[in-house]
């Protein structure tokens, strides 16, 4: 039987080639984006199963909102996947303004505890269902001028193994690196040295099956997208 499959940062990159493969496989998708012409666009193209809204995941009452149509409608989800992400312009941490360094701490840690917030305790409630948190390498390592991405991914690691200590036995929590997909956010910091790895649609025929193949056994683990 087909899942439920709620995922944000759906209109580009990992999270658009990760909808087309749930929606190949037979799964419904309760999805979220930021530009409301790639949201018009993925409803129009995959049709009135899924729903796809705007949505900004840092707004919290947005998040409510939308979370609170969503399970009315649409039950709880067997799998949410929180990948919306944004990556600073590469830079030293001085020279970063506190402007950019406060968007990425809202939309990769705070825009993820939102959509916890509220899709998590009807999850709870019943026992179960998945949730990812997207981390990176750069969550479990560290390279220069990417300083405010790294402590974001490295905020995600410990929000969700500390997430997984809070959960009934029927659930999980992990913290999932996809691996090098060539992303906007990877063309940012490599320019064409991107080129060389894997695409969105390649990477997400491996990932989708992983995704939808953790379970219980897993909860607190960091795991990583094989062959990536």
């Amino acid at each position: 039987m087909g899942k439920t499959i709620v995922i944000t940062g759906v209109t580009r990159g990992i999270g658009r080639g990760l909808v087309e493969e749930f929606d190949r496989l037979g799964h419904k998708i309760i999805g979220c984006g930021r530009t409301a012409e790639q949201i018009d666009e993925l409803q129009t193209t995959l049709g009135a199963k899924h729903q796809f809204s705007r949505i900004d995941v840092t707004d919290d009452t947005s998040v409510a909102n939308w979370a609170s149509k969503t399970l009315a409608n649409h039950g709880s989800p067997d799998l949410l996947i929180n990948n919306a992400a944004i990556i600073n312009s590469n830079s030293s941490l001085v020279n970063i303004s506190a402007a950019e360094f406060n968007t990425v701490i809202d939309i990769n840690i705070k825009g993820v505890a939102n959509v916890i917030r509220h899709f998590a305790p009807k999850m709870i409630k019943c026992n179960h269902g998945i949730i990812v948190n997207l981390s990176s390498g750069w969550g479990r390592s560290t390279s220069p001028e990417v300083a405010p991405y790294c402590a974001t991914k490295w905020a995600i690691e410990g929000l969700s193994k500390a997430m997984a200590e809070e959960l009934p036995s029927g659930m999980a929590c992990v913290p999932l690196s996809p691996g090098v997909v060539n992303t906007e956010m990877l063309q940012s910091c490599f320019g064409n040295g991107a080129d060389t790895a894997i695409k969105p649609k390649t990477f997400a025929k491996v990932a989708a099956p992983f995704l939808l193949g953790l379970g219980p056994k897993d909860n607190g683990q960091s795991l990583t997208v094989p062959n990536t």
